[in-house]
Parts: structure tokens; C-alpha cells; sequence
């Protein structure tokens, strides 16, 4: 009976001793974390943040931490890996479905990021994520989805905030206004489908929106 006893008392005192080594050791791994960020070692922070995953467990909201280390880095491998592993936890985190379509289509898993996209479009109703969506439909010959995904995208309202970055040759590059983007490839959809009619508006409106916007204006050159 006595012995039944002090083998309790020692399993009490040794998980006690346990819990109180773990706290301890998740606080010092914290404040590596803190320090490692104020002198800008992203590779100390990040080591010590998988110790506090590895003490923490499976919802230690490190992942999502690392997720945003690894998205600012563009090192889109691993950021895919933790995004994927946060929306496990949470399928309605608007950010993490963010850096996880634009890790894969950055990983050029186009497809996969066609499907990523579609998700966080359907959360946000943004009509930056729609263009991105057509967009990716495009380039993967789904010319009439991408047609539908902005004929629902131009009706949203645009706040203006968001450009597009087109290449114009290999040493020039131009920024365009989203709404005039969304139009442009608006007009590229309805070239590959065969209607030149609403391909000719669209650049028509595109150049309406942002007059010196090359792409459009040598679209329609050819169209006419």
C-alpha cells in the first residue's frame, strides 16, 4: 500500500517537474524569438519557432508565424507546407489561403493553384484574387472559365489601391490599374474564344481606363 503511494508522489512529482521544464523551455524559446527579430536573423527565429511547434503541438500558432516568415522570404516550398498544415486547423483563413495559392502559383503547380485561388475568391469576393484566378485560368487554356471568373470580377467595386505589372519587352515593364488589367485580359479571352467584337470593346475599355496602357492599345491595333 505504502509503495502504491510513493509511486504516485514520484509520477506526480516528476510530471509536475515535466510540465514546469516545458513552460520554462517554450518561454525561453519566445523570448530567442523575440530577440532574433529585433536583430533580424530570420534563421534563428524560424529554428527556434519549430522548437516551440515541437513543444506546442499540432496547433501551435508558430505555424501560422512561419507561414508569414517564409511568404516575406518568397521561399514558397516551405510556405506552401505550413499553410497547408494551418489550414488543417482553420480552412477559413483568408490570409494563409492567400500565400498558399500564391506559393503554388508562384511553384508553378498551376492547376493547384487554379483550385487555391477559386477558395479564396469565393471567401473575399476581392476582385484582385478574381483577376489572379482568370488569370490562371488563362494561362492554363481555360478560356472560357476565365471569361465568367471576370464578367462576375468587373462588376465588383474597385478601390484603386492595386496595380498590375505587365512586361513589355525584356527591359521595359509597365503598371497598369487593376480595372484596366481585369479588361485586357478580358479582351484576350474573347480573342481565343473567337468574339472580336467583345474583345475589341474590352481593350477599347481598357485604354479608356489607363490611355497609355501598350498591351491594350497593340491588342486592338491588331484587332482593327
Amino acid at each position: 500500500m505504502r509503495f502504491g503511494i510513493v509511486l504516485i508522489l514520484l509520477f506526480t512529482f516528476f510530471n509536475t517537474n515535466a510540465q514546469s521544464n516545458k513552460t520554462e523551455a517554450i518561454a525561453l524559446e519566445k523570448q530567442i524569438v523575440k530577440m532574433a527579430k529585433s536583430t533580424g536573423d530570420p534563421n534563428v527565429a524560424t529554428l527556434s519557432m519549430y522548437k516551440l511547434i515541437a513543444l506546442e503541438g499540432a496547433n501551435s500558432t508558430y505555424k501560422d508565424s512561419l507561414a508569414y516568415v517564409y511568404f516575406s522570404s518568397r521561399r514558397y516550398a516551405p510556405c506552401f507546407m505550413m499553410t497547408s498544415e494551418v489550414l488543417k486547423r482553420d480552412p477559413n483563413h483568408k490570409e494563409m489561403l492567400e500565400m498558399n495559392a500564391v506559393s503554388l502559383e508562384s511553384l508553378g503547380a498551376y492547376e493547384k493553384a487554379v483550385d487555391a485561388y477559386k477558395q479564396l475568391f469565393a471567401k473575399t469576393n476581392n476582385n484582385l484574387h478574381g483577376y489572379n484566378l482568370a488569370k490562371l485560368q488563362y494561362s492554363t487554356k481555360k478560356y472560357d472559365e476565365s471569361l465568367k471568373t471576370l464578367q462576375k470580377v468587373e462588376k465588383l467595386n474597385d478601390s484603386g489601391k492595386f496595380k498590375v505589372t505587365f512586361s513589355i519587352n525584356q527591359n521595359h515593364t509597365q503598371q497598369v490599374e487593376l480595372l484596366a488589367a481585369i479588361y485586357y485580359l478580358k479582351g484576350l479571352d474573347a480573342i481565343e474564344l473567337n468574339q472580336k467584337p467583345v474583345a475589341k470593346v474590352s481593350f477599347e475599355k481598357a485604354i479608356k481606363i489607363q490611355p497609355d496602357f501598350i498591351l491594350a492599345k497593340d491588342n486592338l491595333d491588331k484587332l482593327q
